[in-house]
Formats: C-alpha cells, sequence, structure tokens
C-alpha cells in the first residue's frame, strides 16, 4: 500500500521534515561556496560565530528576527483561512504612516511607554487598513488575493515615496525621511538583558523591546487560531470552504477579518525598524521582511512554535551573512541571497520534496505512526 498522503506524527511533520529540508539547503549551498573557491566549513563556522558568538551578534540577529516573527504570523494567520496574503511587504511599508504621525505627533510630550501603545494601535490600524480592499475584493468580487495583495505592494511604495519626499521630510532637509524622533517615540534597548547573561553588548545594538511584543503576537495567534471560536471557522474555512459555507459560516466575514488580523500583525513589524533602531521613517526600511515572512510562516508550518525559531533561523542568516561577506571577500551579498534562497527554496516551494520518502519509512518501520494496522506495510 502506497501512503503518499499519510498522516505522520506531529513531530515529524513539524520538525523532522523542515530539518531535512534545511539540511539539504545548506548542503547545497555549500556546494555553492565550494564553487568559489572557500571552505564550506570554514563558512558555515563564520556564519553561525557571526550570528551567535558574541552579545553583539545576538542582538542583532534577534533584531531582524523581530521583523520575521512579525510577518510570518502575518501570512500564517491567513494560510489558515487558503489565503495567500503576499502582501506583507506594503501593509508593513504603509503601516511606517501610522508609526509617523503618532512619533511626530507625541514623541516630544509623552514619554515612551505612552507613544508605543498608540504607535503599535495605529500601525495594526494602518497594516489592516490596506488589507481590508483586496479583503473585500477577495471576498465579494472574486478577485485573486494574491493578485491584489502584491499589486497593493507596489502602490504603498509609490505612496511612501511621495509622502516622505513631499509631505513628511523636514523643510530644508534633502534626505527622503522624517525628521529624528526624540526620546519619546524611542524604544528602550534590550542589550542589558544580555549583559546580565555575561554577553558584552554596545549601546547601538538594536535589539528593543519590539522583540517582546513580537513573542507577545506569537502567544495571541496561537491562541486565535486553536482557542476562539473565530479561529476554528478560520481554520474550517482554509481546510474545506464548502464544508464551512455548510455550516453557516460567513465566507465574506471569515476572509475580511482573517485579512485585517493579518495586515495588522504586518503592520506591527514597523515598529521594529522605526521606533526600535532608526527613530525615523526612511525609504525601503521594511527591506523585504515581508517576503522573507513567507519562507518563515512555510518553514514554521504556519504555527507560532515553528515561526520564532525559522525567524531566529533568518535572522542568523542576516546578521552572519554580514560577518561571512566581510570575512571572505569570495562570497559577495549576493552569494548571501543565493544562500537565503536555497533556505526559501527547500522550506517553501520544495517543502513537500522529501515527505514520500519519509512517510514511506514510517509505515515500514512503524505503521502505527502513519495510521495503518500493526501487521500492514506500505
Amino acid at each position: 500500500m502506497s501512503t503518499p498522503y499519510a498522516k505522520l506524527p506531529r513531530w515529524v511533520d513539524y520538525g523532522l521534515i523542515p530539518l531535512v529540508n534545511l539540511v539539504v539547503a545548506f548542503v547545497v549551498a555549500g556546494l555553492v561556496v565550494l564553487l568559489v573557491g572557500e571552505n564550506p566549513f570554514r563558512a558555515a563556522e563564520i556564519l553561525v560565530q557571526g550570528a551567535f558568538g558574541s552579545g553583539q551578534g545576538i542582538a542583532y540577529t534577534l533584531y531582524y528576527a523581530t521583523n520575521f516573527i512579525f510577518t510570518g504570523l502575518a501570512v500564517a494567520v491567513a494560510f489558515h483561512c487558503g489565503l495567500f496574503n503576499i502582501g506583507g511587504e506594503g501593509q508593513a511599508y504603509i503601516a511606517g504612516l501610522g508609526v509617523a504621525l503618532v512619533c511626530l505627533a507625541l514623541d516630544q510630550v509623552t514619554p515612551w511607554w505612552i507613544t508605543f501603545p498608540l504607535a503599535t494601535l495605529a500601525a495594526a490600524a494602518v497594516g489592516a487598513l490596506w488589507a481590508l480592499i483586496p479583503a473585500y475584493l477577495q471576498a465579494k468580487r472574486g478577485s485573486h488575493i494574491v493578485i491584489t495583495t502584491i499589486m497593493f505592494n507596489f502602490i504603498a511604495a509609490s505612496a511612501m515615496v511621495y509622502l516622505l519626499v513631499d509631505v513628511l521630510k523636514p523643510r530644508g532637509s534633502m534626505a527622503p525621511q522624517t525628521r529624528q524622533f526624540a526620546e519619546g517615540a524611542q524604544l528602550p534597548k534590550l542589550g542589558w538583558l544580555l549583559n546580565d547573561l555575561g554577553l558584552t553588548v554596545r549601546p547601538s545594538a538594536p535589539l528593543n523591546i519590539a522583540f517582546l511584543l513580537a513573542l507577545a503576537m506569537a502567544v495571541a495567534v496561537w491562541a486565535l487560531i486553536w482557542r476562539t471560536r473565530l479561529g476554528y471557522e478560520i481554520r474550517t474555512y482554509g481546510f474545506s470552504p464548502k464544508a464551512a459555507r455548510y455550516a453557516g459560516i460567513s465566507e465574506t466575514r471569515v476572509i475580511i477579518i482573517t485579512m485585517l488580523i493579518s495586515g495588522a500583525l504586518a503592520g506591527m513589524m514597523a515598529l521594529n525598524p522605526i521606533m526600535g533602531d532608526q527613530h525615523n521613517v526612511a525609504l525601503d526600511f521594511v527591506s523585504g521582511a515581508g517576503f522573507v515572512g513567507i519562507a518563515v510562516a512555510l518553514m514554521g508550518r504556519s504555527h507560532p512554535a515553528g515561526i520564532v525559531p525559522a525567524a531566529i533561523l533568518f535572522g542568523m542568516l542576516y546578521q552572519g551573512g554580514a560577518a561571512l561577506a566581510f570575512e571572505m571577500p569570495a562570497i559577495s551579498r549576493d552569494m548571501i541571497v543565493i544562500i537565503q534562497g536555497l533556505v526559501i527554496l527547500f522550506a517553501g516551494a520544495l517543502e513537500h520534496l522529501f515527505r514520500p520518502t519519509i512517510q514511506t519509512i514510517f509505515a515500514t518501520l512503524a505503521p502505527k505512526t502513519v495510521g495503518l494496522p500493526a501487521g500492514e506495510r506500505a
């Protein structure tokens, strides 16, 4: 009996298969490094050392991971509803406008602990509203969510260029960005936490309390999807729209609410670079985090428990990749992008490449784990 779609144990589905895909991706990346004349084992050592070998490296790795947790959760929530929100990049970008309006208005009036929650609400609201139109077009007009959300990325980019160049840029300034925020809109850093653990972190390290907010959102998404009625409706619709309609679940309501939540999560990503690091709104502050979130959600199997470590992995690739490009001049930043692309390829597009083989092994050695009677083999 062949079991290409047999159910595997959760630890295999959420742990072993992503790990196999990741190992294969790094093996192929090692071959690429070998082709340019460098030692792949030395390159791997530099990559890991640059990301986790010092307090400063860890701070930068977790800073990048914060962006990817937000965008990964945004993609995952939509996935559970059977929607592919590829517009996280634009939703996070335009949410910078909400953060900017709050910070520019309050940074010299209120302390950060008042500005931060208001900016969080503004970022979530603007991100959600940017996702509302594609959601409505999908629910009411049948427009494909992938097409509309990716087109809205370009609209968001153009809108932000106009706003930063012609509206928000201070008079007399040449740089397309807002003015620097005062202390009332600057988030506290978390370097002290790593310092207390015996690691040395300079004050310039960008890790800030937005990381704690990202972890809180991961717990909130878990509770929403698996512990609420709305989450049940989202998962039901994602699994079978016909069954959801038969059960009386409103298709329009579920799609729109899901996309609003997804857009809000993507929008909150803007808090990390704007309030936590650069303390202004500049062009292209998202830097591709919305698209990386797709790979993070795929690698994490759309579960917060998988998304957080997947985000840290990509944070490692960003921070460790910078160290690798510095230590090995033959490996340029473009090579680092190739390595990241290989991880995305095997974790995303080819995520089921090894599943049939693994299922066959489990069906042969432990048939009960894949739902077969004890005496039956694949």
